[in-house]
């Protein structure tokens, strides 16, 4: 059923989620101090006994220099240079197996899938990571953290992801020119983050995005993974404003408003863990060129195949 605002409403909703002052020097010194470590540190082929396609197993410096995995597929016998699309998963998700996930490359693309770090264990394998912090916090990674935005989670993973894309325009195989960025849900927030931290992509999708306009998300629903954060501050009621204050280093909204690529949303209007209004707000406050497509008896699935479809037209246009 419908959780939120009416649709005349979520068009129009805009969050009330503010920019901090040294917003853009955080992230600038944050991605600096990860750009002194080495970048692609290996690329390995690796035999899967596919037919169409060749995987590489990449592995490259991250947030701290730390080494991140990410699969590489490509077209069999592809050299280059190709468009690529840097795919970024959702919550509880790793990159995978190597036979996974082969849409990208089948259509022709360099398809690069990022192995979120300390995550893996909601339907796919991860092999990357999480250094964390000895602080409590709930279960999950929403928490992790939380308390100082230079110790959350989320500063380790969008830097991961920036460094992904840095990663992959550096690969022969890469049109650094022709890079797009895809994600469902947290990698829909992750590649908004991208969106406002990397120029010259060429197409952003962000498919019923997690991680966006948080004052509202969470006191709007009691959903995991927004609920990690609203049970955290249940327990720690004393730290609501440090809470407020790091989430909003991390917020797709603020992401939203300093992006230029052409952007593609999707929103799924009886979704109860990224209600609309959520994903509404960072797309009213996305600065590029953008389009959002609205699923209206649909949950946090999204458009299923119907978003794939969409997903592969829109970066077939942009990038092709």
């Amino acid at each position: 059923m419908f959780l939120d605002l009416p649709l005349h409403e979520l068009r129009a909703h805009r969050s009330t989620q503010t920019d901090p002052a040294d917003f853009d020097a955080f992230w600038q010194s944050t991605l600096d101090a990860a750009r002194t470590f080495p970048l692609v540190r290996s690329l390995t082929p690796v035999e899967v006994g596919l037919a169409t396609l060749d995987v590489y197993d990449l592995r490259f410096g991250g947030y701290d220099g730390e080494e991140v995995a990410a699969w590489v597929r490509v077209p069999r016998g592809a050299t280059g240079p190709l468009p690529t699309i840097v795919q970024f998963h959702g919550y509880g998700r790793g990159r995978g197996d190597a036979i996974e996930n082969l849409l990208w490359a089948s259509a022709g693309f360099c398809h690069v899938e990022l192995d979120t770090r300390g995550q893996g264990w909601s339907g796919s394998r991860g092999a990357t990571a999480d250094t964390g912090v000895g602080e409590s916090h709930m279960p999950g990674f929403v928490t992790r953290g939380i308390r100082d935005p230079h110790t959350y989670y989320y500063r380790r993973v969008f830097t991961d992801a920036v460094r992904a894309v840095e990663a992959s325009r550096a690969l022969e195989m890469v049109d650094a020119d022709r890079v797009g960025v895809h994600g469902i849900s947290q990698g829909g927030g992750i590649s908004l983050a991208v969106a406002g931290l990397v120029p010259q992509l060429r197409q952003v999708v962000a498919r019923v995005p997690f991680l966006c306009d948080f004052p509202r998300a969470i006191t709007l629903t009691d959903r995991d993974p927004y609920h990690e954060i609203t049970a955290y501050l249940a327990h720690y009621r004393d730290r609501a404003d440090e809470v407020a204050r790091t989430l909003s280093y991390f917020d797709g909204v603020n992401f939203a408003r300093r992006a230029q690529a052409a952007a593609s949303f999707t929103v799924a209007l009886m979704d109860p863990i990224c209600p609309p209004s959520t994903v509404y707000a960072a797309f009213n406050a996305y600065a590029g060129p953008k389009q959002i497509t609205e699923w209206t008896y649909n949950g946090h699935e999204g458009g299923g195949v119907d978003d794939d479809v969409l997903a592969l037209d829109r970066m077939r246009a942009a990038l092709t």
